[in-house]
This record gives structure tokens, C-alpha cells and sequence, in this order.
């Protein structure tokens, strides 16, 4: 098509493709923000118009020699790229907000569509710029030269989407906050997208810049990039080649339809964009999935499963500081204090268990020990360092893996997906390959294996039962081959005998490992079967710290649970 097309095209087909090819690159970047990493952004039309004002401005001003041609490409590109930074930063930096993101795409494209009008010569005002010497090829030669550049950016895309770093958007959109605790900072993953997506944009507004021969306003404002966003769904978000079908169709039927019925265009399209909706809910991607067949494992093989390097026990145990000590925590919110006076430490090799009634601050405890932002009095060190102010990834990085009382996976993801996932931070994911093998630790593989997982890896995690969810869990954690493992209730939803069994992987975990785990149950008989120590909260104090023999049989722990304790 591209090839042949301006042998059988009319000039006013070859005009409005050439413009609508453009536009599909664009299409392509907000299906990679909103479509595969979940943040819906209206602001790529602003980078659009900066890297086509960059271009105008440069051959208007300063002439279109090739040296200045090239100038004017490296800006087109460059401009829009350090801006995406910025605009990466305030919305997706440290105590952003999931709103930041979408407000800041909104006020981005009204401010830049200010600048434009507000530049006067320089930016040509409300009539933009118009008459400058662009790049010496034919109607058909721009026609090919579109075609070919979103060819490569559409063929990037795809290839980018089913890579392993792909999945990391994915994993991204599904579950942000698991991401963090699998040492991923999404934040920065985020930001780096948002910044090479406005290259790319900026890269369309310098060849529609030439194409076109004017730059106005409009292609920088607010309405041009709620098209892009209703495009992309019309297309099918999150498939690559719906947003760049449903792009070039419906802006070349609204160039066709507009010349042939300038006051019914916008009630036909209108009409067809309504039948699109509740015909097609998943976009025209999804139509051409009916008619195509599928091909087999278009998700991914599982592939081989393979033993990385064991984890080695660490030396002079006895000889090494605490993994983890706790001085005077408290918590509260307002005037609730809920943790106060907490004094704790673990060693290497210990398994802690943590009980006490429903309300006592065990899971409040869990997140202060994980996330140092949250604010605290006290003081928690991981291997001798304080982690007051360092986000979960960075506390991953000390050595420490949580388990959430409420099974944490991706449920767009394989079982084989997700533990890729877990071993992301250690291994940088390929940006173009997707790997048929999945190296874990043995531990991590005897958990699958025990769990019947391991003859599962291709399923979607969707189509996991609870039980199996919580076991998935649990070795991504061990696949992280943290130093402190804690778990909050690793084993509900599981029969005694897969109890059991994750009991025997946590004493093999601590006792031949030499990791410590504090793990948070209500079965008693399963803490009594795997502790080295148990711990008692109760309304937010430590009140017992003992061996199992001392707490089980202790009168306090009993009264506690019969609600016969008081302060």
C-alpha cells in the first residue's frame, strides 16, 4: 500500500492519508500511556505541536539549508523529550497522586495552545506559521515517508509491548502498588515512558509540519488530543494496530464526509462512533480478532523452568547484627494511636510469628516495616540502615519482601508473566525480547512444584483459584531471594495439607537459609508448628515476646483471645 498507493490514489486521498498516518503515530503513544500503562493522558497533542512549532519556527526564521533541516529535526525531537521529563516528573514523582497525571495532561496542551498564541512573530499567533521551505519531495513521497515512519513506530510498539519490559507496563496498570514491593519503581518506569513517547510525538510534528507546510494553534490544543484519546478507544486501546486502524479510518471518513456534507458530517460521524461504541466495546482491534484466527500462544510460552543460584546460607550468623530492629514505633492517625512502644529485633534464621486479636495492629505494623514514607515515632533499620523515607522499592533493595494479606498479582499476566515480574529488579527486562525460560530460586521452585503451580505456568492468573493466587504470592516473594521475608496470612484459602506444606518452606526458608520471616497468622497450631519465636499485639503494644512453649501456655495470651485483657 504504501509502496503502490500513489499510482492509484487521487491527490486528495494521498493528502488526507499522509495527515491521518501521522496523527495514527500518535494514536500508537497514547495506546502505550493508556492502554498498556494505564495512564490516561490527553497531553500528547502539546508535544505534537512543539516538535511541529520547533520545525516551522527553525526553516521560518532561520532557512531551510541542511544543516538547518537537521536542527530543526534534533529540536522537533528534543524539545518535546526534555518537556516529557518535566511533565513525567510532576506527574508521576514522588507524592504524586494518580489524578496528577490525567489534570496535568489537561492543562498542558491549553498552556502550550497560550504560548502559540501569545508568541507573535515568532509563532505566527492565531494564524500560525504558513510558507516556509519544508523538504524537497513530492505529494507521493511524503505519502511514503509517512507511511514507512509509522511502519517503524507501530513495529517498535508492537514488538516493545510483547517484550518482557512490555509486561512491566502491563504489571504497572494492574497492580502499581505489587510492583513497588517486587523492588520495580514504577514511578521512574513511568516518567522515562512519558519522556521517550513526547520524543516520538515530536518526531510526527516535524514531518507534519512538512507535509502540511502550516503549524497553527489548534494542532497543540486540548480538543486534537481528546481526538488521539477517542481514536485509541474506538480502535481498541491496548492492542497497537486498533488505534492506528480506528485513526486513519475515521479521520480520512471525516475529510471525505466533510467535503461531501459540510452540515451532516458531524451527525454521521457522531452516529457511527455511538454504533462503534455498542456494537464493538472492545474497538475495531476487536472485530479484526472475530475475523482472524488466533494464533497459539500469543501470550507467551511458560517456557522451561530452571533453578537459578541457590541461595546460600549466610555465614557467622551468630557474628551479624539484627536484619531488623525496632526501636519505640508508634503509629497513629490523629488521636487513634494505633502501634505505640513497639521494641523489637529479628536475627538471621529466625522465624517470628506475630498474633493477636483482630484490631491489634499487625498489618499496620507490616506496612511500617515495608514502606519507610509512612510516618512513624520510632525508628526501623533493615540490616543497620534506617529506612525512614525510602519508598518499598528501595526497601526491597535492603533485602525485604512482603506478602499482602490479600493475594498482590497481575491478573493480566501468566503465572510464568508474574514471576518474571518478581525477578525484574535483579534481571533488567530485554526491551525487545520475550524470554522462554523462567530462572528461580529452589525454594521459589519447590513452592511451585508443591502447589501443583508449576504445571500452570501458562495460565492466566485470572483463571487461578484464591488459594493458588495466595501460593503464586508467596514464591514471587521468595523469587525476590530477600533476607526478610514478611508475611501477612501466606497460608488462607489453603487446605491443611498445602498449610502444611508452605509451612515446611518457610522452616527451610529460616532454619537452612538463614533468612528471617515475621509472619502474621490466626492459626495456631500452624504458628506452633513452624515458630522459633512468637510475638503478641494487642491494642496496638507488644505485650509478650517469648518461645512458642512460653506464649502458647501463657494466661495473658489466653485471656487476650477470650477478650478477658485489659490495659
Amino acid at each position: 500500500m504504501i509502496a503502490f498507493g500513489p499510482a492509484f490514489l487521487d491527490r486528495f486521498a494521498l493528502n488526507v492519508l499522509s495527515r491521518s498516518m501521522i496523527y495514527a503515530m500518535l494514536a500508537v503513544t497514547v495506546d502505550l500511556l493508556w492502554g498498556y500503562a494505564g495512564v490516561l493522558t490527553f497531553g500528547q497533542a502539546a508535544f505534537f505541536g512543539i516538535g511541529a512549532y520547533a520545525t516551522a519556527m527553525v526553516l521560518t526564521h532561520l532557512g531551510s539549508s541542511p544543516e538547518l533541516m537537521l536542527l530543526a529535526f534534533v529540536l522537533a525531537i528534543l524539545v518535546p523529550l526534555v518537556l516529557g521529563v518535566v511533565v513525567g516528573w510532576l506527574s508521576f514523582g514522588y507524592g504524586a497522586t494518580p489524578l496528577y497525571a490525567t489534570v496535568i495532561s489537561l492543562v498542558l496542551p491549553i498552556v502550550v495552545t497560550q504560548v502559540a498564541f501569545s508568541g507573535g512573530q515568532w509563532t505566527g499567533s492565531s494564524s500560525g506559521l504558513v510558507g516556509y521551505a519544508t523538504l524537497p519531495l513530492s505529494l507521493a513521497g511524503y505519502f511514503r515517508l509517512t507511511g514507512i515512519c509509522l511502519l517503524a513506530v507501530a513495529a517498535a510498539a508492537w514488538i516493545f509491548v510483547r517484550s518482557d519490559a512490555g509486561k512491566v507496563l502491563v504489571a504497572i496498570r494492574d497492580n502499581e502498588a505489587r510492583c513497588a514491593y517486587l523492588g520495580l519503581n514504577a514511578s521512574r518506569i513511568k516518567i522515562a515512558l512519558t519522556a521517550v513517547l513526547a520524543g516520538v510525538t515530536g518526531l510526527a510534528g516535524f514531518l507534519f509540519a512538512n507535509a502540511s507546510g502550516v503549524v497553527a494553534p489548534e494542532n497543540t490544543g486540548f480538543v486534537f488530543g481528546t481526538e488521539l484519546v477517542i481514536w485509541t478507544a474506538l480502535g481498541g486501546r491496548g492492542t497497537i494496530l486498533g488505534p492506528v486502524l480506528g485513526t486513519i479510518g475515521i479521520d480520512y471518513l471525516s475529510a471525505s464526509l466533510s467535503g461531501q456534507l459540510p452540515f451532516l458530517w458531524k451527525l454521521i460521524v457522531g452516529a457511527l462512533f455511538v454504533a462503534m461504541i455498542i456494537l464493538l466495546p472492545n474497538g475495531l482491534a476487536g472485530l479484526v480478532g472475530k475475523i482472524l484466527p488466533r494464533s497459539k500462544g500469543s501470550r507467551g510460552e511458560g517456557g522451561p523452568l530452571r533453578q537459578a543460584q541457590v541461595m546460600q546460607a549466610p555465614q557467622d550468623v551468630v557474628d551479624k547484627p539484627p536484619l531488623l530492629t525496632i526501636h519505640d514505633l508508634g503509629k497513629s492517625y490523629g488521636s487513634l494511636n494505633v502501634l505505640q512502644g513497639i521494641n523489637l529485633t529479628v536475627q538471621p534464621g529466625e522465624l517470628v510469628s506475630l498474633v493477636g486479636p483482630n484490631g491489634a495492629g499487625k498489618t499496620t505494623l507490616m506496612r511500617c516495616l515495608s514502606d519507610g514514607t509512612e510516618s512513624i515515632s520510632g525508628s526501623v533499620s533493615v540490616r543497620g540502615a534506617n529506612i525512614a523515607g525510602l519508598a518499598p522499592d528501595a526497601i526491597v533493595a535492603l533485602g525485604v519482601g512482603r506478602k499482602f494479606q490479600v493475594a498482590s498479582v497481575f491478573d493480566s499476566l501468566t503465572v510464568a508473566e508474574c514471576l518474571r515480574m518478581a525477578r525484574a529488579a535483579r534481571y533488567r527486562p530485554s526491551l525487545v525480547h520475550s524470554s522462554q525460560e523462567l530462572d528461580l530460586p529452589s525454594a521459589a521452585v519447590e513452592i511451585l512444584k508443591l502447589t501443583a503451580l508449576d504445571g500452570m505456568l501458562d495460565r492466566p492468573v485470572s483463571a487461578l483459584s484464591h488459594g493458588l493466587k495466595q501460593s503464586l504470592e508467596l514464591t514471587m516473594v521468595v523469587a525476590l531471594e530477600p533476607q526478610l521475608i514478611l508475611l501477612d496470612e501466606p497460608t488462607a484459602g489453603l487446605t491443611k495439607t498445602e498449610r502444611m506444606t508452605i509451612g515446611t518452606i518457610l522452616k527451610k526458608l529460616t532454619g537452612e537459609l538463614g533468612l528471617a520471616a515475621i509472619l502474621v497468622e490466626h492459626d495456631l497450631d500452624f504458628v506452633r508448628e513452624i515458630s522459633s519465636r512468637i510475638v503478641v499485639l494487642h491494642q496496638g503494644q507488644l505485650v509478650l515476646d517469648g518461645t512458642v512453649q512460653d506464649v502458647v501456655n501463657s494466661e495473658l495470651v489466653k485471656a487476650i483471645y477470650s477478650g478477658g485483657a485489659h490495659d
